[in-house]
């Protein structure tokens, strides 16, 4: 692993360990963030434009989409458990509002299965450090947005090399002290959240990578404690 890409090996393994987070998914991440996960959501929802086709790549169990109102929202992710969950997480959210059903897609960030300029925004959230290949799926998300469309990402920050340092720690032992809690034993597939965090860039990192891609405006907020990093990059007109 590296701050670009993931091992085909790896990348197969961890996502079979994802898959082994969801019946926990939503509980250990409340209990990580001390509670502010629900706070970097809504960040990205108001960052959202106000109306129009959003894409989540890599939705997960739906935690972040049930509570996306009034758009014409299509979700992606590469594991087909993760999918089902999240579909009649979300579509059940959705009906009792009286929106339309939102479409659930199985596919990878690097290789997204939409036509040209189809989205008005683009967001990832807590998967972007999971990508296979983190630079081709930015330039597939600069692909399928509508010129003016906006990329949005939230994942775990790393200022510098000592911050990455804490948020490692913090994981190592706040976070996996907890998941050996929940599955009773060492062996718990949050390990492999440790290690995509470690080979995780910087925030500056992915700034320049957005850029170099071809996106515009570019600009990224540190959300503290620290915790969360949220990229923000427009395609141009």
């Amino acid at each position: 692993m590296d701050t670009e890409t993931i091992g085909k090996e790896d990348w197969e393994e961890l996502q079979r360990n994802l898959e082994a987070t969801i019946p926990v998914y939503d509980r250990v991440n409340r209990v990580a963030t001390f509670g502010q996960v629900s706070k970097w959501r809504r960040m990205v929802r108001e960052r959202l434009p106000e109306g129009g086709r959003i894409l989540e790549v890599g939705c997960g169990p739906g935690s972040f989409a049930e509570d996306v109102i009034g758009y014409d929202l299509v979700c992606l992710d590469p594991i087909q458990e993760m999918l089902k969950v999240a579909e009649n997480r979300v579509n059940s959210a959705r009906k009792s509002r009286g929106d339309d059903p939102a479409t659930f897609i199985e596919g990878k960030a690097e290789d997204l299965p939409f036509e040209d300029s189809s989205f008005d925004a683009v967001c990832t959230l807590f998967s972007f450090r999971d990508w296979f290949d983190k630079r081709a799926g930015i330039s597939e998300a600069l692909r399928v947005l509508k010129p003016g469309g906006k990329f949005i990402i939230a994942d775990p920050a790393k200022i510098n090399r000592f911050h990455g340092f804490l948020g490692w720690l913090w994981m190592r032992t706040y976070v996996s002290m907890y998941a050996r809690m929940i599955y009773r034993t060492g062996s718990h597939p949050w390990k492999w959240l440790t290690r995509t965090y470690v080979s995780f860039g910087t925030t500056r990192d992915y700034v320049e990578m957005i850029s170099e891609e071809g996106f515009s405006n570019v600009r990224a907020k540190v959300v503290f404690p620290g915790m969360v990093t949220i990229w923000e990059g427009t395609k141009a007109d």
